[in-house]
């Protein structure tokens, strides 16, 4: 569901555009490449050989917003003859095209992941390669890292394994388009399995405890030079891909973990029991009803973000989830804790090697795994430092400070006027809770708000804007009073 669309003066839209350009400079972040670079791009083109293994009879298609054109996923989906079914997912092989020690894979280890922008995107890689021959884009052959998982009839995975294969994607089909398809009946067979087998792996995490927290969305798009800002809720088809991506993530980690080299995704269970109590208290104070012996993961999963007070509940309570980190292993040595707590179970990236860098990495790993045979050194070689490069790496803080910009230059110039919205946050002040973040209804905006008396969680408010600039200096860029 989408909601309005909050549009901004010219005047904004300058500063706006000033603002950004600030933090692209703060970031180091440039779309352009070195030309040495790009030479060595162009050289790998004409280098790199397709595998050997044939599977371009695999009618693979994508699923991606429509202007995207660095595709590292394709799948295809059938029933299984004795039950279950088959999950053909291809990734993108870019160690096809990116060697150690190149100037592609230097300029790669400094960029360390895709940044999306609100005016700009900067590529990971040249788009020379990831929009072109590395690209599951339709039609063209490409060399891939070509998944197969066995699933039984209640979506159990019962084997998975991945080979370098050479395929090709026959389409190129978007969330939206794939959803009213098998909503109205009309999807191909193999697509229409995606709800199916979706539906099925939902199921399967809820079981096992994963955590989905699927907050709406505050989505920048940059449309006939203006800028606009939204609240946007995933798509149940979405969330059904995701789910394959999950699968193939989990696989992953299983077949490092067997093989005893590896690179996880960990994240440890809460056992703070003054976090514990907080988040209970949080319920309770939100009319949230936690009977005894329900799990978090499960409460979690049976709240409906559309509702103001959950919303106000996830937002607040996700601060239970510790941390995520990158836990790397060898020779059979393997570390203390290898769970993810909110999937429940052993994780990795391994799906979007175009926009991630760990990705080509553990992708290596798993071939040369399930191949039998020893990991390149290549990759063992920069399996200690892989962790510290990952942490430098700016999508997420890119991602909340774009929004944080367009934020305030939408309601630069409403300076005075007061709208509604229900506080998600709390912090409190000399023992009262009198500072906090409201959500607002209209438009598409999370700000800093503070009260001259106490501040309810999950309470419906009239907020008084009182700043509102792009190019503040400090924290808050947007900052509201509570009306009485």
């Amino acid at each position: 569901m989408r909601r309005r669309q909050m549009h901004m003066s010219r005047e904004a839209q300058d500063v706006l555009l000033k603002a950004l350009q600030q933090l692209r400079a703060e970031l180091k972040a440039t779309a352009e490449f070195p030309v040495h670079v790009l030479e060595a791009a162009e050289a790998a083109k004409q280098d790199v050989r397709l595998p050997e293994k044939d599977a371009t009879h695999l009618p693979l298609f994508t699923i991606d917003p429509p202007e995207s054109r660095d595709l590292d996923q394709a799948m295809y989906l059938e029933r299984r003859s004795g039950g279950g079914y088959r999950v053909h997912y291809a990734i993108a092989d870019v160690a096809a095209f990116v060697k150690p020690g190149s100037p592609l894979d230097d300029e790669a280890h400094d960029r360390i992941e895709t940044l999306y922008l609100p005016d700009l995107k900067v590529p990971l890689h040249p788009p020379s390669i990831s929009e072109g021959p590395a690209s599951l884009l339709p039609n063209q052959v490409v060399p891939a890292l070509l998944w197969q998982h066995d699933l039984d009839a209640d979506g159990n995975v019962t084997d998975s394994t991945v080979s370098r294969a050479r395929v090709r994607s026959k389409a190129k089909l978007d969330y939206l388009g794939v959803q009213q398809d098998i909503e109205a009946g009309t999807a191909e067979e193999s697509v229409a399995l995606l709800r199916e087998i979706g539906k099925l792996r939902e199921a399967v995490e809820a079981a096992r405890g994963g955590i989905s927290v699927n907050l709406p969305d505050q989505e920048v798009t940059l449309k006939d030079g203006s800028f606009r800002l939204s609240y946007v809720a995933a798509l149940p088809v979405e969330g059904w891909n995701e789910q394959i991506s999950l699968m193939t993530g989990m696989a992953a980690a299983r077949i490092m973990l067997d093989s005893g080299t590896g690179i996880l995704r960990t994240q440890k269970e809460q056992d703070d029991q003054d976090e514990i109590r907080r988040v209970h208290d949080i319920a309770r104070c939100l009319g949230i009803t936690w009977e005894p012996g329900v799990t978090y993961a499960a409460l979690v999963n049976s709240l409906d973000p559309a509702e103001p007070k959950h919303m106000a509940f996830l937002s607040e309570a996700t601060a239970m989830l510790l941390k995520a980190e990158y836990t790397t292993f060898r020779d059979h040595h393997l570390p203390p804790y290898t769970h993810h707590a909110s999937i429940a179970a052993p994780y990795t990236y391994c799906t979007a090697p175009l926009r991630r860098l760990i990705d080509r990495y553990t992708g290596e790993l798993c071939v040369a795994a399930c191949a039998d045979q020893p990991p390149p050194n290549w990759v063992l070689d920069a399996l200690t430092c892989l962790p510290c490069d990952m942490a430098r790496g700016k999508g997420k803080q890119a991602d909340r400070r774009a929004v944080d910009l367009v934020e305030a230059a939408v309601l630069k110039d409403r300076l005075g006027q007061t709208f509604g919205g229900t506080v998600i946050d709390t912090e409190a002040e000399d023992g009262e809770p009198k500072k906090g973040t409201v959500h607002l209804t209209e438009p598409a905006v999370m700000g800093r708000i503070t009260s001259g008396t106490e501040l309810d969680l999950g309470a419906s408010v009239q907020a008084k804007l009182t700043r509102a600039d792009p190019l503040f200096s400090g924290r808050h860029k947007i900052l509201f009073n509570t009306v009485v």
